[in-house]
């Protein structure tokens, strides 16, 4: 059933409800502690009783800290774990089949930026330190795809100079500078060249470091700034460890998420009450490409909708354990 379940998550003409309910059974049969937990509010396999999804339930994020999230039997193809300091405890992610987070991460990346046109330069220092980061393993893999050879890693502690960009800007490819928040504002302090014309810039966020906490629109105010590049070509990525699909903001601080991945923002103190537009509270996400691990997620991130189905990121809930694509603070709370 998983492997039939594996193409089923990408495919947008099955109704998404119908595809979420798909992989719930899945997980509840295959997951011993998403089964553990769901026993709590009553759910039993193979639901098939007409049930809005977002009444189903979303296992706390720390739990893949705390256990091993698997719904599958035998060896992973690969380890991923969140970043942080030696004493930290890490979460980890198992994944069965890498060619699901390939898919996941084309699908969603190639949509705004197309694979025939586009080069990626990446700059990821504290990232580069963890051989288990998903965000190194994403960009290996867009670089990779690169049938131009132009894409790479930008050397750590050295400034961008025009000159290693001569080949992309002669190739006329769309350039995406791609990297960590602060890592990028490192770049423009230590004496970085202006992008070249018509260049994007994606910044997934802060990275474990010493600077203060910025809110969003200071830091695209100086990324734009810094790199001569214009507000509406400035972009963020939200990800993590735990989940296997990327959301963009695309020229703003509001999130899309791509059509196989459901958000919500939950009430801190009842999570199965939605909050209405613009009220700040937790978000809840439903992402079918963690098939083999575990779909439904209650996260430690502050955030809130609008009325299009947009959400925003507004920082951790708690602030005493800030990680990396989360560090920034979008507004005042």
């Amino acid at each position: 059933m998983s492997q039939s379940l594996h193409h089923l998550i990408f495919d947008s003409s099955i109704a998404f409800p119908e595809r979420v309910i798909k992989v719930f059974n899945y997980q509840l049969e295959n997951n011993p502690v998403y089964s553990r937990f769901n026993e709590v509010f009553g759910f039993s396999r193979d639901l098939s009783s007409p049930i809005s999804i977002d009444e189903l339930p979303l296992i706390p994020i720390r739990v893949f800290k705390e256990a091993d999230i698997k719904s599958f039997q035998g060896e992973e193809e690969l380890l991923f774990m969140s970043s942080g300091t030696s004493s930290m405890t890490h979460s980890r992610h198992f994944i069965k089949n890498r060619s699901v987070y390939e898919k996941a991460i084309e699908n969603q990346f190639y949509n705004f930026f197309p694979k025939d046109q586009t080069s990626v330069v990446c700059y990821t220092p504290g990232y580069s330190e963890n051989p288990h980061s998903s965000l190194i393993w994403m960009l290996n893999h867009l670089v990779e795809q690169d049938s131009s050879g132009l894409s790479h890693f930008i050397p750590l502690d050295q400034p961008l100079k025009k000159e290693q960009l001569e080949k992309l800007i002669q190739s006329n490819r769309k350039v995406v500078l791609f990297g960590a928040a602060f890592g990028l504002l490192d770049l423009i302090e230590s004496g970085s060249d202006p992008l070249p014309e018509g260049a994007h810039i994606i910044e997934t966020g802060g990275m474990k470091t010493h600077r203060r906490e910025i809110h969003k629109s200071e830091l695209r105010e100086l990324l734009s700034d810094g790199f001569q590049v214009p507000p509406s070509r400035i972009h963020s990525e939200y990800g993590m460890c735990e989940l296997l699909s990327q959301c963009y903001a695309i020229g703003g601080e509001w999130f899309e998420t791509p059509e196989w991945m459901r958000v919500t923002v939950r009430d801190a103190n009842d999570p199965s009450r939605i909050c209405e537009p613009y009220e700040p509270g937790k978000l809840g996400i439903i992402d079918l490409a963690n098939l083999y691990s575990c779909s439904f997620i209650q996260t430690d991130d502050m955030g809130m909708m609008d009325d299009q189905g947009r959400f925003k990121v507004m920082g951790r809930w708690r602030k005493a354990e800030m990680r990396g694509c989360n560090f920034l603070i979008d507004s005042e709370t």
